[in-house]
């Protein structure tokens, strides 16, 4: 973040929210494959910062990162930011989740927060930025780590019994959770019908088999990762990561908006790209 002291504008106590789209799960393909959680997008906030707020500031939000196809890395989600006088504020995207199609190690993808490790064995976590987010879960025998969140890494996933891994929780703005990683798959030869379960702040679930249950995405607008996708019989790819949200609060209303942002007294709520000026 970047603050700088303003010209012909009075310094006030504002708010803002800045979360990145999510990555999608990875997919493995071939037999006892399944793939990593999204990482959830970055995240960056502010409470009660002293800032001069004047003029138009441009507001990006980033899409979370798209399905993917069988046998592969989940996408990466893309980047959120506000940017005009004196604040500009960038969050990266999510890493996507390890996948693949050999049974080589699929590491999980680099982000905001890191994407979860598929299941070979080596697969480690995709790293996440700091102060946006934390590294996705690395692998244990034949299941696959959750993304990582805001607040936490992902989870490894469990031997015994067999399961996906947790995504990493995300954290609090205004009492709402954002940011959370999504869950890794469940092996095709586990116990049980157990799958990982999404980080707090819109987080997916893992896929499972047996019976075949999708993954689930990332929540919109929070910024979710996308669950892991599983080998079951109909080839469960894994989910897309959730779109990102910006959120400001400057203490006064604006002159003029773009994007239509939800408004709720002072607070303006980005799910579209667009202005704000004051």
């Amino acid at each position: 973040m970047q603050i700088l002291a303003g010209v012909g504008a009075v310094p006030a106590l504002i708010s803002y929210l800045v979360v990145a789209g999510g990555g999608s799960g990875g997919q493995e393909n071939y037999a006892q494959g399944v793939g990593g959680g999204g990482g959830a997008g970055g995240m960056k906030s502010a409470v009660g910062a002293e800032i001069a707020l004047t003029g138009s500031y441009t507001i990006t939000i980033g899409a979370g990162g798209a399905q993917v196809s069988a046998g592969t890395l989940g996408n990466d989600g893309n980047t959120s930011s506000i940017v005009g006088t004196n604040l500009s504020v960038s969050t990266t995207g999510g890493g996507g989740g390890g996948g693949g199609s050999s049974g080589l190690f699929v590491n999980g993808r680099n982000g905001g927060s890191g994407g979860g490790s598929g299941s070979p064995i080596g697969s480690t976590g995709g790293t996440g930025v700091s102060g946006e987010g934390n590294a996705g879960g690395t692998r244990v025998d034949y299941a696959a780590s959750g993304g990582g969140g805001k607040s936490a890494v992902g989870a490894t996933g469990l031997n015994a019994p067999q399961r996906g891994g947790n995504g990493g929780d995300g954290a609090l703005f205004n009492g709402v959770y954002y940011a959370g990683g999504g869950a890794g798959a469940r092996s095709t030869d586990a116990d049980g019908t157990a799958y990982g379960t999404g980080g707090l702040g819109g987080g997916g679930n893992g896929g499972i088999n047996s019976p075949d249950t999708s993954p689930q995405a990332g929540a919109a607008n929070k910024g979710g990762g996308g669950g892991g996708g599983t080998n079951g019989g109909s080839y469960l790819i894994g989910a897309a990561g959730g779109k990102g949200v910006v959120i400001i609060d400057a203490g006064k209303a604006a002159i003029s908006t773009t994007g239509s942002p939800t408004v709720s007294g002072t607070i303006y709520t980005f799910t579209d790209s667009g202005t704000i000026t004051y």
